[in-house]
């Protein structure tokens, strides 16, 4: 049983949007006796389940506004770039208040002995929420993740006292909060994206700012500073005095509250408290990121340092994204299917010395020669789909490679070169720099096949010995 919305029995609200945080909005509203909620999106297949849940499918230009509580928009519909949507205008035509379903999970969590995790960052969050909600339940500490990753916010478990809510939180879901107060935020980084959304970089910061707009003195702001922009954000807070503040850097700033050297080395207030070099799901200097601001949310929430280091060593870490999928021997296999592009890459090229590269697929604008620094940890290169021949191109004369054409050839290749390797950790590493749409329908499905490729190489030797 999910969210149920106590505290709108009685009122009507309506639901834009009938994707998965809407449909799990109308089922939280009608659980919690809503006297309506009308419902709306263009696909009539989600207007059938709405109603089957209790909605009322009614166009906006006839919804009841005048009695409309509050208008629940889902993320992905302009609020106010490139132009609001007619259901924004039409909602502040009616003084109708416009939230989101955090919004919502908030106020019905309010006295009921929960805390609220809020993670928001340009890159990074997904890996730090799941990365956080791993700690927590190691710890036996009733948690749930969800929001922008996974479940949405109102399909999580039901309220209960001590329960936590660790929520990825997108800036187009935080633009539509207004009261939510979480007891422990983290902003991670600020970088350019989703500009046609909001407008610039100051529209996109504001969004993301919404995190720590409410918190008191009592709550705990995590913030990265390796930013110039994150640096304007962390003096914003000084200035006001709320919440309480800590900083986090990687390699940047010595004196920030938690500091992570270029060796992996976590610093708390100037003491060495830790040691993230090693721990096999979270390689890397981003990922080092990821884990200061975890370790960070962990202790403000009350838990000690050792405990939290022990739960990181098994986060197995997120599908698709640097996951290691299998070890034969000495060698180790990562799926890192998401690097849909180089930039995506070269997080997983940094992070590993000894590399049997799996490449390719269709290809992205500038293809992979903004990754030639990385170019020396690679041993062979195994190239795949439509970007092969171009990426052949690109590495010829600098990078040992080979037209290996599907997936599946690509692995048994490159497992047997790595198989006779005799340096440290060979690291057979699927990161494309590729769209997946030439031979996958998605970049899960090409994630997928590499670990079945991964595992069928044990099945073909138990044929061989056989």
């Amino acid at each position: 049983m999910a969210v149920a919305l106590t505290h709108l029995a009685g009122r009507s609200v309506g639901v834009f949007g009938l994707a998965r945080s809407g449909l799990a909005t109308v089922r939280a509203a009608i659980a919690g006796g809503a006297a309506e909620v009308a419902v709306w999106d263009d696909k009539p297949e989600a207007r059938e389940e709405a109603s089957a849940l209790g909605g009322r499918a009614l166009t906006p230009a006839v919804w009841p506004w005048a009695d409309l509580d509050s208008l629940v928009l889902a993320p992905g519909v302009p609020f106010t770039h490139p132009e609001p949507h007619p259901v924004v205008a039409q909602a502040r035509e009616a003084e109708v208040e416009i939230i989101s379903d955090i919004e919502l999970l908030w106020r019905e969590a309010r006295g009921r002995g929960v805390r609220f995790v809020g993670i928001t960052g340009t890159n990074g969050k997904s890996t730090t929420a799941a990365l956080l909600g791993h700690i927590l339940r190691e710890c036996d500490l009733k948690t749930s993740v969800g929001g922008n990753i996974g479940r949405a916010a109102l399909d999580l478990e039901p309220l209960e006292e001590g329960r936590i809510y660790v929520l990825e939180l997108s800036s187009y879901q935080l633009d539509l909060t207004r009261r939510f107060r979480p007891d422990v935020a983290v902003w991670l980084n600020l970088t350019p994206d989703h500009l046609d959304r909001h407008g610039s970089m100051s529209g996109y910061a504001k969004a993301k700012a919404r995190i720590f707009l409410n918190m008191s003195e009592d709550d705990v702001a995590l913030a990265g500073i390796d930013e110039p922009e994150m640096q304007v954000v962390t003096r914003a807070i000084q200035y006001q005095g709320r919440p309480r503040l800590v900083t986090v850097s990687v390699g940047k700033h010595g004196d920030a509250s938690l500091y992570v050297d270029v060796d992996g080395e976590l610093y708390e207030n100037g003491q060495e408290v830790a040691s993230f070099d090693g721990l096999p799901n979270l390689r890397g200097v981003h990922n080092w990121q990821n884990a200061a601001m975890a370790w960070g949310a962990a202790t403000a929430l009350g838990l000690e340092g050792p405990t939290v280091l022990r739960a990181m060593a098994s986060f197995p870490g997120l599908a698709h994204r640097m996951e290691l999928v299998g070890r034969r021997g000495s060698v180790f296999f990562v799926n890192d299917s998401k690097a849909t592009n180089a930039d995506a890459a070269a997080h997983a090229l940094a992070a590993y010395d000894v590399i049997y590269w799996i490449a390719g697929g269709r290809p992205k604008e500038g293809g992979i020669e903004p990754l030639a620094e990385y170019f020396p940890k690679i041993t062979k290169a195994y190239l795949i789909g439509e970007a092969a021949e171009a990426f052949s191109a690109t590495l010829a004369r600098r990078v040992p490679h080979v037209i290996a054409g599907d997936l599946d050839t690509a692995v048994r290749m490159a497992a047997d070169d790595a198989a006779i390797d005799r340096r440290k950790e060979p690291t057979v590493l699927l990161s494309p720099a590729c769209a997946s749409f030439d031979q996958y329908k998605d970049f899960e499905a090409r994630g997928d096949a590499f670990r079945r490729a991964v595992n069928q190489l044990d099945e073909t030797r138990k044929e061989t010995a056989a």
